[in-house]
């Protein structure tokens, strides 16, 4: 079987996590080959996730490496094998890798925390506040790639609906509420929206206002996405030169204690949804 092409932000993620389990056994490549009666090219291919695994092997490994943490290693063979193709899929060709990183990521979350100092999360967008932003994007894009950008947005949201919604933390500053994104029209529309999504039983929006004072992380964008166990728990950091994704123990402490203290330092739902209405009928 030749090696992928392309890996996902998952594929490299269960090759890590294997190679972790061997580390902490204590056994090398080459010895970890020879237990599983392969070559030791065999063994570094999957734990770069060059090469897929099947559910099974993942466990041989696991025993292999006398893991003894059963609702790990099941989530570890879930992460194997092949899939059915997914929607995101079918943006490939047309958008940059780490958006669909993002989306597969967000798809097989079992939460979701997240904190923006001056946006809208793209979870909560409407689709013309999705369209302003997007205009805004430097260098520009094309008419055709906006749209593609505003449609995959769009799309992921359903992960909000459905028989099983995700569960939704938002944590939100003030100035996010008061951008005026799109015009006065779009931007209104999009309160509306906002405090409607924050009324839904899986959702939740705090608001911190101005008068707080200064608050951890620098407002910069966190995504805290719950694996189905918490060592699969994965940061993502979105920067202007691309999205950072963070998965080692230490990192995920640190973000944990960074959306704790916003959330400490933000007003509580009702008066976040009271806010939110003020900013509508202001705007």
């Amino acid at each position: 079987m030749p090696p992928r092409d392309v890996l996902t932000v998952r594929q490299r993620r269960l090759g890590a996590e294997l190679r972790k389990l061997r580390e902490r056994a204590g056994i090398s490549s080459t010895a970890a080959a020879v237990l599983n009666g392969v070559n030791q090219a065999r063994i570094s291919n999957l734990e770069a996730g060059r090469y897929a695994v099947s559910a099974e092997r993942v466990r041989t490994l696991a025993r292999g490496y006398d893991a003894a943490d059963p609702a790990f290693i099941d989530a570890l063979a879930a992460m194997a094998g092949r899939r059915d193709r997914r929607w995101w899929e079918d943006y490939r060709d047309v958008l940059p890798k780490v958006m669909l990183d993002i989306a597969e990521l967000e798809h097989e979350a079992s939460g979701l925390r997240v904190a923006l100092a001056v946006h809208i999360p793209g979870l909560l967008q409407t689709v013309d506040h999705a369209r302003a932003l997007y205009h805004e994007t430097v260098p520009a894009l094309e008419p055709y790639e906006v749209e593609h950008r505003v449609a995959f947005r769009i799309r992921r949201q359903g992960i909000l609906h459905g028989e099983r919604p995700m569960p939704y933390k938002v944590i939100i500053h003030e100035a996010a509420l008061r951008l005026g994104c799109g015009g006065p029209e779009v931007a209104r529309a999009q309160m509306e929206h906002l405090v409607a999504m924050s009324e839904r039983d899986n959702i939740t929006v705090l608001v911190i206002p101005f008068g707080r004072g200064s608050f951890p992380g620098s407002g910069q964008p966190i995504d805290y996405l719950f694996g189905p166990v918490p060592q699969l728990d994965t940061v993502t950091l979105d920067t202007d030169h691309g999205c950072e994704f963070l998965d080692a123990e230490a990192q995920l402490a640190k973000y944990r204690s960074v959306l704790d203290r916003l959330e400490e330092t933000a007003l509580a739902p009702e008066a976040s949804r009271d806010l939110m209405r003020r900013v509508a009928l202001e705007t």
